[in-house]
C-alpha cells in the first residue's frame, strides 16, 4: 500500500466509504436541511461504492473482527489514544491557520500533556481533566477562509470527499508527526494499524447504518457533505434551516459554496 493511502486517512474513518457513514449518523447530523454541493459525478461515484463496499467485505471488516477480537480493550484504548494524539497535531496547526487561538491553546496543551505525561499519548491525560479533543483540519480551514467545496467525490478505499477535502488531506500529511519517522517498516506498519483501529470503532454500530436508509450511497453523501459544513462553522452555519427552497438554491454568501468571510466565522 502506497503512502498516499495512509495519508488521505489521516482525520476521519476513510476505510470503508460505507461505514464512514456510522461515525456520521452517529454526529446527529445527517439531516440539517442545510445546502450541499451538488453530485455531478454521481455514475462514476456509485461504481467506486461499490467496489468500496466489496473491499470492505472481503478484507477491512474481517480485519477489523480479528483485531478487536485477538487484541486486549485495554491495548486497543492505548492504540487509539495514540493516533488521537497525533491528530491533535494536525488541528493544532489548523486552528492556528483559522486564527482560532483559544482552541489553539486547548489543543496545544493537550498535545503537550499527552506526550509528556500519557507516554506518547497512549494514555489521555487531558481528557481525563476534562480538556476535550478539537476537530479542524486543512479542508476546514479552506473552507473557513472562504473556498467552496466543489463536487462530491467517492474516492477508492479512501471514501467521501469533495475537491476541497481532497487538497486539504494532501496538506494535513505535511503536519501529520507519523510520515515524519525515519524508518519506512514501522511507520507503513503505524499507518495500517491506524486504518484497522479506525474500522475497528465502527463495528458496533453497523447495523444502525446498514437499516438507516433504502439507498445509502445518498445517506452517506448527505450525511458527510451536511457534517462537513457543520463542522466549518463549528455548528453554527448562517444557513437558515428553515429558509425555503428558493434560497436554499441561491448560493449566496454563507452557503455551503459561498461561505461567510472569515469575519462571520464561528468563535473560537
Amino acid at each position: 500500500m502506497t503512502k498516499a493511502f495512509f495519508v488521505a486517512s489521516l482525520r476521519l474513518p476513510k476505510l470503508p466509504s460505507a461505514l464512514l457513514g456510522l461515525s456520521l449518523l452517529t454526529t446527529g447530523c445527517a439531516s440539517t436541511g442545510l445546502r450541499t454541493p451538488g453530485d455531478p459525478l454521481e455514475p462514476v461515484n456509485r461504481a467506486v461504492y461499490t467496489f468500496n463496499e466489496k473491499a470492505d467485505k472481503y478484507v477491512a471488516k474481517p480485519v477489523a473482527q480479528a483485531y478487536e477480537k485477538i487484541i486486549p480493550n485495554v491495548v486497543q484504548k492505548g492504540v487509539r489514544n495514540f493516533f488521537n494524539n497525533l491528530g491533535d497535531v494536525i488541528t493544532l496547526a489548523n486552528d492556528l491557520l483559522q486564527l482560532k487561538f483559544t482552541a489553539a491553546s486547548r489543543d496545544g496543551l493537550r498535545v503537550v500533556s499527552n506526550t509528556v505525561f500519557g507516554g506518547l499519548g497512549l494514555v489521555d491525560v487531558a481528557g481525563m481533566r476534562g480538556i476535550t479533543r478539537g476537530n479542524e483540519d486543512f479542508g476546514q480551514t479552506l473552507g473557513y477562509w472562504g473556498m467552496g467545496p466543489g463536487p462530491y467525490l467517492m474516492l477508492p478505499l479512501l471514501g467521501p470527499s469533495t475537491v476541497r477535502d481532497g487538497v486539504g488531506r494532501v496538506a494535513d500529511s505535511f503536519v501529520d508527526p507519523l510520515w515524519y519517522y525515519p524508518e519506512v517498516a514501522p511507520r507503513n506498519v503505524a499507518a495500517g494499524l491506524r486504518l484497522v483501529d479506525q474500522r475497528a470503532t465502527l463495528l458496533s454500530t453497523e447495523r444502525v447504518f446498514e437499516q438507516a436508509a433504502l439507498d445509502r450511497y445518498s445517506f452517506l453523501r448527505d450525511a458527510y457533505l451536511q457534517r462537513r459544513l457543520n463542522l466549518i462553522y463549528d455548528g453554527n452555519s448562517p444557513v437558515d434551516s428553515n429558509a425555503d427552497s428558493e434560497e436554499l438554491d441561491d448560493p449566496g454568501e454563507g452557503s455551503a459554496d459561498n461561505p461567510a468571510p472569515p469575519a462571520a466565522a464561528p468563535k473560537q
